[in-house]
């Protein structure tokens, strides 16, 4: 009965401190206002699939034919093969040639690392030269993206910090410390991230020497709820 007693007690006198609490919190001048920041960084990474398929030459050219031109085109456009490329499929329509009697026709899909639009565009050219023009733009991404979030959930901080100074020195008052901090949102927009775009009839690349590509830069936003104490 006595720990009963004791054990009643500890949770009262537990939830009156957290009233106690929340009265002052309510009690205090406050001010109450949201920091925004937002940053374009430009990828340095995009990831490319390309797919070679001895339908698209009707069968005259065999996958190994393809796969060997493929290399000597990507190394004309300056890209390391053991560095940014490795295979992520190999395929055949073997199970249809035994129900329908079809030539069998291989295929291959590779997965590309390049990190910068030049060289993205070296790569169009080059591969559209040997009739390769089956691509697509898997993701793109940039290698220090956490650094930069936290560049900008700090801008975030600091511009609900100058808002709310700016606000209170209208009204010949000071800010104090904060007292409140929510993060409201986080918002990390990329156009290519899980979308494949896929890249056709671009023969008159291959008629230029190295068009410029504008490339879709990463788009990153936060928010933040601050509550200041008011001096």
């Amino acid at each position: 009965m006595k720990r009963n007693v004791i054990v009643l007690l500890t949770v009262f006198l537990s939830c009156t401190a957290m009233a106690q609490g929340q009265k002052n919190f309510i009690d205090q001048n406050y001010i109450e206002v949201k920091g925004v920041a937002e940053m374009e960084i430009v990828p340095n990474e995009i990831y490319l699939n390309i797919h070679i398929d001895e339908k698209d030459t009707k069968n005259k050219e065999s996958v190994e034919v393809l796969e060997k031109q493929m290399f000597s085109a990507l190394k004309k456009a300056g890209i390391n093969l053991e560095k940014q490329l490795s295979v992520s499929d190999f395929g055949s329509n073997l199970k249809f040639h035994f129900m329908k009697r079809t030539n069998v026709m291989k295929s291959k899909d590779f997965e590309l690392l390049v990190h910068d639009s030049k060289t993205l565009a070296k790569v169009f050219v080059e591969l559209e030269k040997i009739k390769i023009s089956n691509i697509n733009i898997l993701r793109v991404d940039h290698s220090d993206i956490e650094k930069y979030r936290r560049e900008v959930k700090i801008n975030a901080m600091k511009a609900g910090k100058e808002k709310a100074t700016d606000l209170c020195e209208a009204i010949g008052q000071t800010v104090g410390k904060a007292i409140y901090i929510n993060e409201s949102s986080s918002h990390y927009k990329n156009e290519y991230a899980n979308t494949a775009v896929r890249i056709r009839g671009m023969s008159s690349m291959a008629k230029m020497d190295v068009p410029n590509l504008d490339f879709q830069k990463i788009k990153l936003e936060y928010s933040v709820l601050l509550r200041f104490a008011i001096n």
